[in-house]
């Protein structure tokens, strides 16, 4: 079993190499249109020096070059072996959780994938791109006609999941005009309350706001934000629908434990 699990977390890393290629190089037009372009090698952002085959080995590469391009000697974005990480990590755990056996990990790990785009993108771009949250409703539909056909899931549930996961944040930006939260947080609540259903997607959003909160007030005792400061939120609400996803009926229960 072990070695299984280090071929997944291989896997996975190799795979957020390409998902790094993706964060970087996927463009949004002003239409809204998105445009991907994966030809030619992969260059440094500074010197555009060609990577060799040595330097882009996940992570190693990374360690090895000291977090440094081998030409310029500039610093190498910590985003590239953190996305490897965190990919291999997502690879691996499903797996560890769930079970080699069942089908719902495998539909698990692509998600994941997507949310890591996600979450990068936002952090970077302050932007969620619709080509890839319908990419992540297409994984999520499948994902649920299985839990359906398998009674793992309960229709008034599953609307009750997509009713609360967007209905929320439809209310915010209509009340606020789009001040408090955009549209690419609509669509991402409906799709995640898709995906978890009720009651988990409550759980979700409320590490997801915990968490947006926390990290709001580090940032302003620190970083000389204020409350008008524009903090993407796509990044929290992926956090709270990972740990919802693997922890969210222990969440329940512990807290069910406290009436």
């Amino acid at each position: 079993m072990t070695i299984i699990y280090i071929i997944a977390f291989i896997f996975g890393i190799i795979i957020g190499s390409f998902l790094n290629v993706v964060i970087f190089r996927l463009k949004i037009k002003k239409n809204s249109q998105a445009k991907l372009d994966l030809r030619g090698r992969s260059k440094c952002p500074e010197c555009q020096k060609e990577l060799s085959a040595f330097e882009l080995i996940p992570i190693i590469s990374y360690i090895i070059l000291q977090g440094r391009c081998s030409g310029c000697q500039k610093n190498i974005s910590w985003q590239y072996p953190l996305v490897e990480l965190i990919a291999g990590l997502l690879t691996f755990l499903p797996l560890y959780f769930l079970g080699f056996n069942n089908v719902y990990a495998y539909l698990i790990i692509p998600i994941f994938y997507l949310f890591i785009i996600i979450f990068f993108y936002d952090l970077k771009n302050f932007i969620i791109p619709d080509v890839i949250l319908a990419s992540l409703f297409c994984l999520i539909l499948i994902f649920d006609i299985i839990k359906l056909i398998r009674h793992d899931i309960l229709p008034l549930n599953l609307l009750y999941g997509v009713l609360i996961g967007g209905g929320f944040f439809l209310v915010l930006v209509c009340s606020s005009r789009e001040k408090w939260m955009g549209w690419g947080d609509v669509k991402l609540g409906f799709l995640l309350g898709l995906l978890l259903s009720y009651p988990h997607i409550i759980v979700s959003h409320l590490l997801a706001f915990v968490s947006g909160a926390l990290v709001s007030l580090i940032l302003i005792g620190f970083k000389g934000k204020n409350l008008k400061s524009e903090i993407p939120f796509a990044p929290f609400l992926i956090l709270g629908a990972a740990i919802s996803l693997f922890w969210g009926q222990e969440i329940i229960n512990w807290y069910l434990k406290g009436f």
